[in-house]
């Protein structure tokens, strides 16, 4: 059921790490994780880059490698457009990063495990040796939404391992970003018994998903990346009072120190050795995400960093075309 029958498919081949680096995690998941890596059509991966795709929140690399009735996979995608000649080929490693919280940001937590490292110590190297590719200034990095986030923060921290990165709708902007969750968070809590461990309890014993309880597993997510309790259930705490949801200052700083906007005075120059950055967003963007999307732009701008920054109509969902527009950017940039 390939979309595209006629085009050339390239392999998809299947791998598996025993992860020391997520075997941290509070969260009792798995150290053993999959690995698709996709090879283009009439090549072995020797020489070309090495693009990683980073899922969004909810999602995972095998969601990515998947049948996808009236649409493209991202294997088809890249089939589609290498076979037209709009992309250049590269190796792109898909991983699975999901959590028992329902995703991931791609930085380490002790909550969450040591997700940097993997992608970083262990990933990377693991299909560089395999199959030739990538190797330093011919690796990069994409996602949408939490994927984006992740792409964004591996730009910033590690510029001299990573030389491209594409955002998508990423989160940033924290402020407006998360503005009215953690109110709906402590509602959605106090529906099932008022405490996080009786909420958690309550969510994996549920017959069906709930879209507001997993919005409010997302922000216990993020709490969980961004200011794990060590002595807290599953290392989950909120950086508000439980019964006023007012900001407690110092738990709220931990959240803010994890804003890429943040880490642009102190690591923005970096930027400047990357070989290529991509940053885009939706204008209707129902997270408000454009505007942390426009900061980023005009901090970069103000810098002299080298990046494309576009903006769509449309919003946070379903905009898996942008990648017809990143992916061809990335790998031209990376082949040079």
């Amino acid at each position: 059921m390939r979309r595209h029958s006629d085009i050339p498919a390239g392999t998809l081949e299947i791998h598996t790490i025993e992860s020391r680096a997520v075997a941290n995690n509070m969260l009792g998941d798995p150290v053993e994780r999959r690995i698709d890596v996709y090879i283009p059509h009439g090549h072995d991966g020797s020489g070309l880059p090495l693009l990683v795709d980073l899922a969004g929140f909810t999602s995972g690399g095998p969601a990515h490698t998947n049948w996808k009735n009236f649409g493209e996979n991202l294997p088809e995608r890249l089939d589609r457009l290498i076979h037209a000649g709009a992309m250049k080929p590269c190796v792109v490693a898909i991983p699975d990063c999901f959590t028992r919280l329902g995703g991931n940001q791609y930085v380490n937590s002790l909550a969450m495990g040591n997700w940097d490292d993997f992608l970083r110590e262990e990933m990377v190297p693991l299909v560089e040796r395999t199959y030739g590719c990538g190797r330093d200034g011919k690796r990069g990095l994409f996602g949408k939404s939490s994927g984006g986030y992740g792409a964004m923060m591996h730009a910033l921290m590690y510029p001299d391992f990573w030389a491209g990165a594409a955002c998508h709708s990423g989160d940033m902007g924290f402020e407006l970003m998360f503005a009215a969750d953690f109110a709906h968070t402590l509602r959605r809590i106090a529906r099932h018994g008022g405490t996080i461990e009786s909420f958690i309890d309550a969510w994996e014993s549920a017959a069906k998903v709930d879209g507001s309880d997993l919005h409010a597993l997302m922000i216990l997510a993020m709490g969980a990346t961004y200011d794990p309790d060590p002595d807290a259930f599953l290392g989950l705490r909120l950086p508000v009072t439980m019964d006023t949801c007012e900001r407690i200052p110092e738990r709220w700083a931990e959240w803010m120190k994890w804003d890429p906007l943040s880490l642009v005075p102190t690591h923005g120059e970096g930027l400047k050795r990357m070989r290529a950055l991509f940053i885009d967003c939706g204008d209707i963007d129902q997270y408000n995400l454009v505007y942390g999307a426009r900061r980023m732009n005009k901090a970069l701008a103000a810098i002299g960093v080298d990046h494309v920054y576009e903006e769509f109509n449309d919003t946070h969902s379903s905009i898996d075309y942008r990648l017809d527009t990143s992916l061809p950017f990335l790998a031209d940039r990376l082949s040079a």
